[in-house]
């Protein structure tokens, strides 16, 4: 009975893990493939059209009470990004997190670096772009606009050049004046300013110098023409985002925007939306003082790209008077704690939900700050993983000690197990009505040494989330040759872990970690007896080899993670079994899988 409860966790472990190797790591893969090759041919497709195209004639005609969307203009051109920067009058930004420039052309927010995050483990490689002007195939920016009509005269567009009043460099302690004026009388004045961190405010004052009142509405945009190379998969959500009105949480992903082109949910008063890739977010959070309509989008008119926008009510404002809008921008990296400060500081709705926490948020959340929290105190979150482990054993201790305690019981009356199935060979029923008898009289719970088992899983599952979604763990190092906890070991046994300088296909890269964690898997399943069964005993010598090839492709941390956990496993189970007085067969086994087996003749 054990050894069938046992096979058959097992093989539902194998399952398991083989989905998860399917969707995380295989289709991942083949689609950024072919992602990236269908961006590459958009991108020279976009150029070609732009060398022989007339950018004015391409502007698509506005419809009343619209955003203006003026794709003509946002043409793609060959020139790299620093002369794309220099064909336009900017207003510097420089902060402890961020630096770029605001384009005056628009007062767009279209180049914007982060100081503290590289593209590579290396920190002398470049700086993360996570904003770029829209005559790059990648051009991703946030605007701020207005729509007027006949008696506003021409307000505040994409092509609206504005002018600088004083300071000409944005800071967290110097915020930043532009002014533009009309023929009708209207003056706007807008204000950036700017936190130590990510976030932006906004704030526009329009002046009626005119004689009759007059109505405008305010609109946000977050427009990206491009999308990421690597292909999101289902355990996290990348793409258009927003938290507004009734509907509350919303999540586009790219295909999915692109086969519907448009969603309009019901105006909200309070709220925001932007797009999110895994690390990094651009949101707007329009004002609450005034209703908006919010929309997810996707156009192909001019340019094929994505945009989360709002659009205000009508905003009134009487003659000889002033009213003021202010929308928060959020730029930058998706590091929790800063994150959850602006969801309460600011008071904006499920803010954290920038972070894909997922489904199981009650989980992944608990997680992540229990690990961060032991970072602090280790100074490493691979110690922290380590100690997070520690801790979830000793919180699961008195089940598993119970369900390791009823494992050794059973050890203990197999041999009278193996007298009723003798007996009752021929009679199933009576054979199972005699096993229930024999673990009532003895007190066992065949199904007791499932929980261990069952209890890694959602613990797996959370720290897999943890390390995939945060921006902490991105970069993280271990020690020795582990610099990235995200990322899978980079060793390898084929070369011997890089004393033969040779390139690897993906699946030989069976690094130290993964090789610890097999051997750890293997000891743990020779603590039991092995199975008679010839079926059921290759399947568990194979088990850990199948594992180590699959693991390899995870994150490290994850991978280390379940080394760990295997090890305080295999002590606790062997310091039970002890007290327990049942017999641990892990030397017995060993003897037995290397002995020579003796041949027929013999």
């Amino acid at each position: 009975m054990e050894n069938n409860r046992n096979f058959f966790i097992t093989i539902a472990l194998s399952v398991l893990i083989l989905a998860v190797w399917q969707y995380f790591y295989v289709l991942p893969r083949s689609e950024a493939q072919r992602e990236a090759a269908r961006v590459e041919q958009q991108r020279v497709e976009e150029q070609k059209k732009a060398a022989g195209a007339n950018p004015g004639d391409t502007t698509t005609p506005l419809a009343p009470g619209a955003i203006p969307n003026t794709p003509g203009t946002d043409a793609v051109t060959p020139a790299g990004r620093e002369q794309a920067l220099a064909t336009s009058t900017r207003v510097r930004i420089d902060t402890p997190s961020l630096e770029g420039s605001i384009n005056l052309t628009g007062a767009r927010l279209d180049d914007l670096k982060l100081k503290h995050y590289t593209e590579t483990v290396d920190k002398t490689s470049p700086e993360i772009s996570l904003l770029n002007p829209a005559a790059l195939p990648n051009g991703y920016y946030a605007e701020i606009g207005f729509v007027g009509n006949d008696k506003t005269g021409a307000v505040p567009g994409p092509e609206t050049v504005w002018a600088v009043d004083g300071n000409a460099t944005l800071t967290p302690s110097t915020p930043v004046t532009l002014t533009y004026s009309n023929d009708k009388g209207l003056t706007f004045k807008r204000t950036f300013s700017v936190d130590d961190n990510y976030m932006f405010t906004v704030s526009d004052e329009v002046r009626n110098s005119g004689t009759a009142p007059v109505s405008l509405s305010n609109y946000g945009r977050v427009t990206r023409f491009d999308k990421p190379l690597v292909a999101s998969t289902y355990v996290l959500h990348e793409g258009l985002i927003g938290v507004t009105g009734t509907e509350g949480l919303q999540e586009h992903k790219y295909a999915a925007i692109e086969k519907d082109k448009q969603y309009t949910p019901t105006k909200s008063t309070d709220g925001w939306l932007g797009i999110t890739d895994k690390y990094w977010a651009v949101t707007l959070v329009p004002s609450e003082k005034q209703p908006f309509q919010p929309r997810y989008a996707y156009f192909e008119d001019g340019r094929h790209r994505y945009q989360s926008d709002f659009l205000t009510d009508p905003i009134n404002v009487d003659a000889g008077k002033s009213a003021t809008v202010e929308t928060e921008v959020f730029a930058g990296a998706k590091e929790v704690n800063k994150v959850n400060a602006y969801a309460q500081d600011r008071n904006i709705r499920l803010f954290d939900r920038l972070i894909d926490w997922g489904w199981f948020i009650w989980i992944t959340k608990p997680m992540f700050l229990l690990i961060d929290t032991l970072y602090k105190f280790f100074g490493n979150f691979g110690l922290a993983i380590l100690a997070t482990t520690v801790i979830v054993k000793a919180i699961f201790f008195p089940l598993a000690n119970k369900s390791y305690a009823s494992m050794a019981n059973m050890k203990k009356v197999q041999p009278k197990m193996l007298e009723i199935r003798e007996k009752y060979a021929d009679d199933k029923m009576a054979q199972q009505k005699a096993m229930m008898e024999l673990y009532k009289t003895e007190k066992i719970n065949p199904l007791a040494g499932c929980w261990p088992v069952a209890l890694q899983i959602p613990v797996f599952f959370s720290l897999y989330k943890v390390l995939y979604i945060t921006i902490e763990m991105r970069h993280a190092p271990f020690f020795g040759w582990i610099q990235d906890l995200a990322a899978p070991d980079p060793t390898s046994i084929f070369n011997l872990f890089g004393l033969i300088p040779i390139t690897l296909p993906h699946m030989l890269m069976i690094g130290v970690w993964p090789l610890i964690m097999g051997v750890t898997m293997f000891l743990q399943m020779r603590m039991n007896p092995t199975p008679p069964d010839p079926t059921q005993a290759a399947i568990f010598t194979w088990m850990p080899v199948i594992f180590t090839f699959m693991m390899a492709g995870f994150p490290a941390g994850l991978v280390i993670y379940w080394a760990w956990n295997n090890t305080l496993s295999i002590l606790q189970q062997g310091v039970i079994m002890k007290r327990q007085g049942a017999k641990i067969e892990l030397w017995d086994n060993l003897v037995a899988l290397f002995r020579k087996k003796p041949s027929p003749a013999e």
